[in-house]
């Protein structure tokens, strides 16, 4: 993949996904997937309802607590928003032909503020932040519709592809939920094989790479800063503007990835270490098995 930086983003829309074009967007994706083939998300969904309570006694063990409680939240909670940045090798958008660039929103329906479990500050700050809930309700996807579409996309069950993510345990929980129509399973192990089996093996998360990077840490929006990388569209809690500024920020972290391996003499580069589950990460650092997603200390 190439070191550039992340190309000028300039006329960027933001193609707002519901239930009465939710089958046009689809196919759009499926038309250009095998040339944009990098694919950066992010959700938004109610908050967390459920904190760990298990003490930390070791790496595993820690992230056995945390996916108990990931999925009592996302068995709970019911997904609101799913951005999706399309992209080539160089960071390039789709311009579907015309003078601008796209990326995706989809609005789901599936939440009711009124009657469903949700942490009130976070559904607060998402109201703030321009999600209209009573327009999801009324005009969004039904979750059901989209996971039968998503199938078929390209975008998953496609060697192909590559997912790019910012602290990413919540978005493929949610995701693994609504694909396989179920509560996520009971045991971390059969979770981690359904997000290698929708997802691959080149799964790429943004915040695990920033621990080999001097200076970054936080959240989205202050790495971002600190990488120089500014949001090109929308708000932040705005799944599609934080799905296209997640992307611009793995671009800026891979090139100071490819410092880090250079410093270390790793024969690997930034390209070739992707977050797989049982594989070796830079100079003979174990991922074991994704563990670093449920890491939310």
């Amino acid at each position: 993949m190439s070191d550039k930086s992340p190309p000028p983003r300039q006329s960027v829309f933001i193609r707002s996904v519901w239930s009465n074009n939710l089958e046009s967007e689809f196919d759009l994706i499926r038309s250009i997937i095998d040339g944009f083939p990098i694919i950066s998300m992010d959700t938004e969904f109610p908050g967390i309802v459920v904190r760990p309570t298990s003490p930390r006694r070791g790496l595993y063990v820690h992230a056995e607590a945390h996916y108990k409680s990931l999925k009592a939240n996302v068995d709970l909670l019911k997904l609101i928003q799913i951005g999706l940045t399309l992209s080539d090798v160089d960071g390039n958008l789709p311009d579907l032909g015309t003078e601008n660039q796209f990326i995706w929103e989809f609005n789901f329906k599936d939440f009711d503020i009124a009657n469903d479990a949700h942490a009130h500050d976070s559904v607060e700050l998402l109201r703030r932040q321009g999600i209209d809930f009573e327009k999801n309700r009324e005009l969004g996807i039904d979750s059901v519709r989209f996971a039968e579409l998503m199938m078929s996309s390209g975008l998953v069950l496609n060697e192909n592809v590559t997912w790019v993510t910012f602290h990413c345990a919540y978005d493929f929980g949610y995701l693994v939920k609504c694909l396989t129509g179920e509560l996520l399973p009971d045991q971390l192990t059969e979770f981690l094989n359904l997000v290698s089996l929708f997802f691959g093996d080149r799964v790429y998360d943004v915040k695990h790479l920033m621990r080999f990077c001097a200076g970054l840490y936080g959240g989205l929006d202050r790495a971002s800063k600190e990488l120089g990388v500014k949001r090109a569209i929308g708000k932040s809690h705005q799944a599609g503007s934080d799905s296209l500024l997640t992307l611009d920020a793995w671009l800026e972290v891979k090139k100071r990835l490819d410092v880090y391996f250079k410093a270390k003499k790793c024969q690997e580069k930034a390209d070739s270490w992707l977050v797989r589950v049982g594989k070796a990460g830079p100079c003979g650092n174990s991922a074991l098995d994704l563990v670093f997603m449920l890491d939310f200390a």
